[in-house]
Parts: structure tokens; sequence; C-alpha cells
């Protein structure tokens, strides 16, 4: 029941080293530092974050440490304060808070280099359940693209090897091999929507289509491609409208490619990302600009998309003086 597993390990050959692994102490990241110590003893080392969210993480923080004495892996624990602010994302916000931790644990040590490549153990029903999310929330191809395999975040290569791999090979795998591991008692809590989604959905999935995990997977691959030309397609034009871009150049797109192109504007060059509303509102802006003295002044993201003289322009700032 194990081989996905194992072949998915023995696919799995990082870029730099030393390989971190994160560990929570759960199965999955169990698994996962495990079979990497295994494979390349002394080139491993497990990060660990303490979200302080639980009256248990301390326990968290034990349990992982006397693993990784049995595993002989040194474990660096990073501290966080990932308590969300009002009408943010707990999830989102300790999500950010454990990159921001693994960034920082990566250069903690002066001593050695610093850590390039980082494992995550992020499996197919994971996948599965982000790909669930992004429906749920109406989300473009970005969201329907789910995790990627390898990535890069603040300074990382992040890797994701087991995302092939369904959650109960995992288990099976830990099984055999009499390796403990801890079960989140937030994972229950169906007061979170992934909980959910796990619990009620997955099943009745699995009951359903039974390769389901694999089927998805592939619109997963043809979403990521997707996105990806369409990156492409946006790079080159804004090398043509121009960076901040003409609007006359703007209107000589295609209103598809006018939204392409200022997604990536706005992404690229202020860090921000317009809601489908914003966004359109925008483009219907740029539409009706055939007049020197028509303005444009709209609410975006965190700031405000404002016409200056023939261009657009996009302040983090208060309004600017009419011009």
């Amino acid at each position: 029941m194990s081989e996905a597993f194992e072949r998915a390990i023995a696919a799995f050959e990082p870029a730099q080293w030393p390989l971190a692994v994160g560990f929570s102490g759960g199965a999955d990241s169990t698994a996962l530092l495990a079979a990497c110590a295994s494979r390349w003893p002394g080139q491993v080392v497990a990060f660990h974050v303490h979200h302080g969210l639980q009256t248990a993480a301390d326990d968290f923080e034990r349990h992982c440490g006397e693993v990784c004495e049995r595993l002989a892996v040194p474990l660096i624990v990073h501290r966080v304060d990932a308590r969300h602010a009002p009408g943010d994302s707990p999830e989102d916000t300790a999500r950010r808070a454990r990159y921001e931790a693994f960034g920082a644990m990566a250069r903690m040590d002066s001593t050695r280099p610093f850590i390039q490549s980082i494992a995550l153990g992020h499996h197919a029903d994971d996948q599965v359940e982000t790909l669930l999310l992004a429906l749920s929330r109406g989300a473009g191809l970005p969201g329907l693209a789910a995790m990627p395999a390898h990535a890069e975040r603040n300074g990382l290569n992040i890797y994701r090897p087991l995302l092939t791999v369904p959650a109960a090979d995992i288990r099976a795998w830990l099984a055999a091999r009499d390796l403990p591991w801890i079960e989140d008692p937030s994972n229950g809590d169906a007061r979170y929507t992934r909980n959910r989604i796990r619990a009620v959905l997955l099943p009745a999935l699995e009951q359903a289509f039974p390769q389901f995990r694999a089927t998805f997977a592939r619109s997963i691959g043809h979403a990521a491609q997707a996105q990806q030309l369409l990156l492409e397609l946006a790079a080159q034009d804004l090398e043509a409208v121009g960076n901040p871009p003409l609007i006359k150049a703007l209107q000589a797109l295609s209103r598809a490619r006018q939204a392409n192109v200022a997604r990536h504007w706005l992404m690229q060059s202020h860090g921000c990302a317009p809601s489908a509303a914003q966004l359109d509102q925008l483009l219907d802006q740029v539409r009706a600009c055939t007049t020197r003295g028509h303005r444009i002044h709209l609410k975006v993201a965190g700031g405000f998309a404002e016409r200056k003289g023939d261009r657009l322009h996009w302040y983090n700032a208060p309004p600017s003086p009419k011009t």
C-alpha cells in the first residue's frame, strides 16, 4: 500500500544541500523526515515551527525532539506569533508565519552554509483539498493550479515530493516502521473549511470516483501549464504597453489580455492583486478613457489606480491632486 510513497521518495532529488524538512510531528512530515534521513544520512535537518496557538504546542515540540533524536536528525525550532487579526483567515495567517519562520531558520546558524532547500509533506489529499477550496472561492487559474511541486519563496527552494501520494499510503508506511506521530486536535474542528472538505467531501469522492486524486492532479497540471502561458504572455504585453502602462496601448489589446497584463503589472510592480470586481471596473474606465480630461481614480487592492497624463499608475497613498 505504501508503494506510491516509496516511488515519490526515490524520484525526489533536491538541488542543494543540506536539506531541511518542515516537521510538525504529524504523520506526513514524520514520514518525509524519516525517509529523507534514511536516504541522505547526515544531510538532513528538521525545521519545527512553534505557532503558540494551542495549549499542546509545547508537547508538539517535545515530541518532535524525541523523534529527531531517534532519527539522528538535528532539530531547529522557531517560535512565532501566529494569532490572526480580526477579519483575517487564521489558516492564512498561520501559513504566512510558517513560511517566514522557515526563511528565518534557514539563516539561523552562521556556522554552516545557509539552507536553500526545504521539503514539505503536502500529499495528494492536501492537493485535492486545496483545489476544492479554490473552486469554492471562485479562484482563477493560479488557485486552480493548487500547490506546485517546486517553488521559490523567501530565498528557499520549496519541494513537495509527496503530492502524488495519498494520505493512507503515508500512514501505512509509518505503521510498517513503528514510527509515532501526533494528530493535531484542530484537524477535527469543523469551523475550518478544509476540515469539512476532508471529513465530508473526500469520502464522498472516494466512493463516487475512486481515481479522483489522479484525475484531479491532471486537471491541476493543466491549470498550472495554462497559468504559465498567461504569465509569459503578460510579461510580453507589459513590455509592449510599458511600465506604468500607456492607456492607448492597453486599449489596443483584447479585454482578456488587458486583464491579464493589468494583474501582472499590479503584482510584479506593486505586490498587490485586485479583486475581480475591481479589475472589471478598472478595465471599464480604461475603455472609456477617450478624451484628455477623462479621469481615472479607483480603489484597487490596498491603493488607488489613477490616470496620470497618458499612463495608468497605482499608488498605495492618499488620492493625488486632479491632473
